[in-house]
């Protein structure tokens, strides 16, 4: 079956799948409502530093000030400066962030009011406003363009050592000198012709934007990346990609036009799907959506993985469930806890979790077979774009993954907090908010003797008072010798209830 990419359009959203031989590998989405600003370029104003976090706050029209660290700032770089070593060249050549350490604290660089260029590198997140940077990196078909930094790197997914070397001796011929360069992956076996075509237009769109920032008065919006359908078209459809399958006939004519511009031999792999069941259904993505917003995902073997986000973290915890195995427990769990490595990757990195991850493993007594659910998450997580860290097992099961947050999770990018239990996963039991008015009603019952008191709350616990709670409802009655009315109110919280002395 091979890859394969569905984009499904609508009015409100569209949204992208790749499918690895049937199994959904990645979900996109963008909304008409939530534009994705990765990748935008905006003059903005510095509204505050931070010399204590070596960090400032810059003003870039948005609802949110962005954030920026001072590793992120240029302004004290040389223009020949060489920031990058070919060998941390991204997998993909898409993430180029360079690395280098301020000579100058940020106090010393910025100054509030001042006005600079920046490129959104992560987006907004949860209540954070989106991170920037100076270092502008323009992504092309072929090549990622770096006009502050001067350096020629190629992807690390082209193993090949001679093609890795013919693409830069191309580059160094056709680069513009004091700039960076880094080959992107589809760019093995392309002619000097092409890369030398992406250098141009990249230099022309390099300076349509540097004529707008001095032009335009800050915050002000100087250049926006591609429509997502058009971004994945230029990152991800590449030779390894069988079919693309778009469900628009505008998006699908739009998509061929674009590809036929710079590879004429792929728009045969471009296909329009009009059947009446819908694209995301006829590919099992819809299914695999619902399944990657479950709290609880249930394994091939019986076991299931408990998947918890906090503040801080996600936990993610192994249980063997119904799966009891045929031999020893201790290679039952080396069989669960191996089968739920793969799952544990492949959720991870469908459901876009970043930040740190601790998953709680079965404990195992043997060493070997620690080292064995170890090194099979290794292996899982080693296809991951974004840069990941895994600890250790440790003796009690756990392993931490640190993995760069790229984007916001699939879980906080499709649903939010619950608003009944205020995003708590529980509410009081009808008991616990029966025994709080029997204490309301003792605290007010001798000023209201004598009298009626009524109480307004959730249809369960009025059903509890009037019902199991009877008994001590009567007594709390002769305690406070008032009568108690129990009235049943729908619009109610389960935890509110009113009480009226009358």
């Amino acid at each position: 079956m091979g890859v394969e990419i569905a984009i499904t359009v609508a009015r409100e959203e569209t949204r992208v799948a790749v499918l690895d031989n049937g199994v959904v590998t990645d979900l996109f989405g963008d909304r008409a409502k939530y534009k994705d600003f990765v990748g935008n370029i905006y003059k903005g104003k510095v509204a505050k530093v931070l010399p204590g976090m070596q960090a400032a706050f810059v003003d870039i029209g948005l609802e949110k000030a962005a954030f920026m660290h001072v590793s992120d700032l240029s302004l004290d770089a040389e223009p020949s400066d060489t920031l990058l070593d070919s060998d941390e060249d991204d997998k993909d050549g898409d993430e180029m962030r360079p690395r280098r350490e301020s000579s100058k604290p940020i106090e010393q660089l910025l100054t509030e009011g001042q006005e600079l260029m920046v490129q959104i590198s992560k987006g907004p997140i949860g209540t954070k406003g989106p991170r920037v940077t100076t270092y502008v990196s323009l992504p092309g078909r072929y090549l990622v363009f770096m006009p502050n930094v001067e350096h020629i790197g190629v992807s690390r997914r082209i193993a090949r050592d001679e093609e890795r070397a013919r693409l830069k001796d191309i580059m160094k011929r056709v680069r513009n000198p004091g700039c960076g360069y880094i080959v992107r992956t589809v760019s093995e076996g392309v002619k000097e012709e092409e890369l030398r075509s992406d250098v141009d237009f990249l230099h022309v769109l390099w300076q349509d934007i540097k004529t707008k920032r001095d032009q335009l008065a800050a915050p002000a919006l100087l250049h926006t990346d591609l429509s997502l359908s058009f971004r994945v078209v230029r990152d991800l459809f590449g030779k390894k990609v069988e079919r693309l399958w778009i469900d628009s006939r505008q998006e699908y004519d739009a998509v061929r036009d674009f590809v036929q511009r710079f590879s004429p031999e792929q728009t045969s792999r471009i296909h329009f799907y009009d059947k009446d069941e819908s694209l995301f259904d006829h590919l099992g993505v819809e299914q695999e959506m619902a399944r990657a917003l479950s709290r609880k995902v249930w394994l091939k073997s019986g076991g299931y993985l408990v998947i918890d986000h906090t503040e801080a973290m996600t936990v993610i915890d192994v249980n063997t469930g119904r799966f009891v195995g045929k031999r020893d427990q201790e290679e039952t769990i080396l069989r669960n806890n191996l089968e739920a490595a793969k799952e544990v990757a492949y959720q991870v990195k469908l459901r876009g979790i970043g930040g740190i991850i601790i998953v709680d493993f079965i404990d195992m007594e043997r060493e070997k077979n620690r080292d064995k659910v170890y090194h099979a998450l290794v292996d899982a997580m080693a296809s991951d774009k974004a840069r990941t860290r895994i600890s250790r097992i440790s003796d009690l099961g756990l392993i931490e993954i640190s993995r760069e947050r790229v984007r916001e999770d699939l879980l906080r990018s499709l649903s939010e907090p619950c608003r009944y239990c205020e995003g708590r996963g529980y509410t009081k039991s009808p008991t616990t908010v029966a025994y709080e008015i029997f204490r309301e009603i003792r605290k007010i019952g001798s000023a209201a003797e004598q009298q009626r008191i009524v109480v307004g709350a959730h249809p369960s616990v009025a059903g509890l008072l009037q019902d199991e709670e009877r008994q001590g409802l009567e007594a709390l009655e002769r305690e406070c010798a008032a009568k108690v009315l129990v009235m049943p109110d729908g619009q109610l919280h389960l935890e509110q209830y009113d009480l009226v002395v009358m």
